[in-house]
């Protein structure tokens, strides 16, 4: 997409709970749709209940938002920056009002997930769309988003130095034991999507882009965890592989496989003794980082007697934040980035996602930035 006059960002997230209060509120809108009673939400509120009722994830929006308004005013950027989530308060469609509100008509959304999917894009396309459809702002407000940043090499770099010093912790701690030969593993961990999301993910061969016979969700994950590797001599050698976590929704639905915890259980099964978890889906430690790596996977690794180390995330790593607001300026016309780095061969990916883009398998919604957009779009008159 040629560069626009962008007046505001919008940091688009998926929100959480910020008491107990709120837990399943918030899971009700976390499962909107599919007729889930009380009963059974509150079944599965448990790891919120642990931490108080309070997910993690909305204070850590709240850093990456002031982060990356300090990023673009130390280069002399006047672009504010709002803030709204999907499922929780503040909501997009409250946030674009306000944006609105105060003046401005060309808007640059950033998600905070990197890769392609159903759910980890063009959800948040939908949920932008829909906020334009509910608050009257269809044709008012032109709404934007960057392109999907797996690769690129700010969201890469801060895992390179987080791999670089677990692979240290592990072959440390294997020393204190004895066994500084024992074999080291590095598992990067995704969220688990049901089967047929992950190939419907990405575009469809002959509809705009290459076919993945495993679907872009997968191949984007590979790739990347290739790319942070090839960046470290020291994991020359060593074993890696792509796990899945946070597995939800009906058993007899197939999703993506292995779980991270029998992964662990395999792996020291094969003689496995040290494990670098890398939480290479997530861009903070947000909830499936807090509980389903932190607790159960950290868990399984004190049972199985394995040394472990979990990587941090990205979170406001300085890097990271000034590869998003490098994303946000390959797309304005002032202070212009003209280079589109990429880490893999994949990329740099698309401004505007190609037909059926990780198709809604659910039925169709009111989405931005996809060539077949029908919101979001120019409007009719700039001075509007």
């Amino acid at each position: 997409m040629a560069p626009k006059a962008y007046d505001a960002v919008v940091l688009a997230s998926f929100g959480g709970p910020e008491g107990q209060d709120d837990v399943i509120p918030f899971l009700r809108n976390v499962t909107r749709g599919r007729g889930i009673p009380d009963e059974r939400l509150e079944e599965v509120s448990h790891h919120y209940r642990a931490f108080g009722g309070v997910s993690p994830i909305n204070s850590q929006n709240r850093a990456l938002r002031a982060a990356m308004e300090a990023e673009l005013r130390s280069r002399g950027i006047d672009l504010p920056v709002f803030w709204g989530n999907r499922n929780w308060e503040p909501f997009i469609a409250d946030t674009l009002q306000e944006a609105y509100d105060a003046g401005h008509r060309k808007v640059l959304a950033v998600t905070t997930s990197a890769y392609s999917c159903y759910s980890s894009c063009r959800q948040y396309r939908e949920d932008l769309g829909m906020a334009l459809v509910k608050t009257g702002l269809e044709g008012r407000l032109e709404v934007d988003k960057v392109r999907q940043y797996f690769d690129h090499p700010g969201f890469v770099e801060p895992f390179v130095e987080g791999v670089t010093g677990g692979l240290a912790t592990v072959r440390a701690g294997l020393a204190e034991q004895g066994t500084p030969d024992a074999p080291v593993h590095i598992m990067f961990s995704t969220h688990s999507i049901p089967m047929g999301d992950a190939e419907a993910a990405g575009p469809r061969n002959g509809e705009g882009g290459p076919a993945y016979e495993e679907g872009a969700y997968v191949a984007q994950h590979l790739a990347t965890a290739q790319a942070v590797l090839d960046r470290i001599p020291e994991a020359a050698g060593v074993e890696w592989s792509l796990v899945y976590q946070s597995r939800s929704g009906a058993p007899h639905i197939p999703w993506l496989e292995p779980d991270i915890s029998d992964a662990l259980r395999d792996r020291y099964e094969g003689g496995t003794r040290g494990v670098v978890i890398v939480p290479l889906g997530f861009v903070s430690d947000h909830m499936e980082v807090a509980w389903d790596l932190d607790t159960e996977a950290l868990e399984t690794c004190g049972e199985l007697g394995i040394v472990a180390d979990r990587v941090p995330t990205p979170g406001t790593h300085a890097t990271f934040v000034a590869g998003l607001v490098d994303l946000i300026l390959e797309r304005t016309i002032d202070n212009n980035i003209a280079d589109r780095p990429s880490a893999t061969a994949l990329g740099p990916w698309y401004d505007v996602c190609r037909p059926n883009c990780c198709a809604n398998r659910r039925g169709e919604k009111p989405t931005i930035a996809s060539v077949d957009s029908t919101v979001g779009t120019p409007l009719p008159n700039p001075g509007m």
